[in-house]
């Protein structure tokens, strides 16, 4: 490829599927049966590629567009986490073309009418921490592929409505015959109204009069709930063995270790063992 041809386009693939495609040439580019559009405003910072486990890193910065990327979605965290790919591009022809980076978008940050997002490499993951827990309490995330457990099994589960929204704090009616606490630990997922998609972590669970209950989750959501929204509600799990047997019938999945010593039985003097 020449110098003075060369041009970069991105390939956004946010979590739902939404596919975005941008370039910093002034025209847009086909290729790979997409258009990458110039009225973004998107660009990005050298790419920086070491080798080894090194986190390839880079920064993507651009303008907030009504028609491509907003402050909204942005909030609602729609974009955290998204694939992104760059090439380099001839674009006086755009099928000679090299990849450079793959990976995801990081840290996300806004101010005014712009935003700043980290790009992290595929080798980001090699740096992390890998093995087994050993532990009295469960390593699995419940209803992952070592739970096996089913989320939508009846009861485990509820579809409830908005009434109120305080912060953390939700309101809801509509939801009955599940005990307080049920769902702390669990889930709360939007169905419907601007903020459908978006989860939270339950911090507690209480029931209030009729079918009215309400849960504080450990985080606002990016973009709260309006009353009248759809909202699903998914059963907690304390990651003990006793709740894994009793609460969810579950015991021959539990990925703990109930009879391990505990730590001060390890440091006490070794005397009549």
């Amino acid at each position: 490829m020449k110098g003075e041809t060369i041009a970069r386009a991105w390939a956004v693939t946010r979590s739902d599927g939404l596919v975005l495609g941008f370039t910093d040439h002034d025209r847009a580019l086909e290729f790979g049966g997409m258009t990458f559009r110039p009225d973004s405003g998107l660009s990005a910072k050298a790419v920086v590629q070491g080798s080894g486990l090194s986190v390839d890193n880079s920064e993507a910065v651009g303008a907030l567009s009504d028609s491509a990327i907003t402050e909204l979605d942005l909030m609602a965290g729609r974009w955290d986490s998204a694939d992104v790919q760059l090439w380099d591009v001839d674009w006086s022809d755009p099928e000679n073309r090299s990849l450079v980076f793959r990976g995801h978008l990081g840290e996300i940050s806004r101010s005014g009418g712009s935003f700043r997002a980290e790009l992290r490499g595929l080798s980001e993951p090699l740096n992390r921490a890998q093995g087994r827990v050993y532990h009295p309490r469960c390593s699995a995330d419940l209803g992952d592929g070592q739970c096996r457990f089913n989320l939508d099994a009846p009861g485990y589960s509820a579809l409830g409505i908005v009434d109120q929204v305080d912060g953390q704090r939700v309101r809801l009616r509509q939801i009955d015959r599940h005990d307080a606490r049920w769902f702390e630990r669990g889930q709360l997922i939007v169905l419907s109204g601007a903020a459908a998609g978006l989860r939270g972590q339950i911090k507690h669970d209480l029931l209030l009069t009729g079918m009215q209950r309400e849960v504080e989750l450990w985080a606002e959501l990016g973009l709260q709930p309006a009353p009248g929204d759809r909202v699903k509600l998914t059963a907690g799990c304390d990651k003990r063995a006793e709740t894994c047997r009793m609460k969810f019938l579950n015991y021959l999945n539990f990925r703990g270790f109930p009879h391990l010593p505990p730590e001060d039985w390890l440091i006490a003097p070794q005397v009549n063992r």
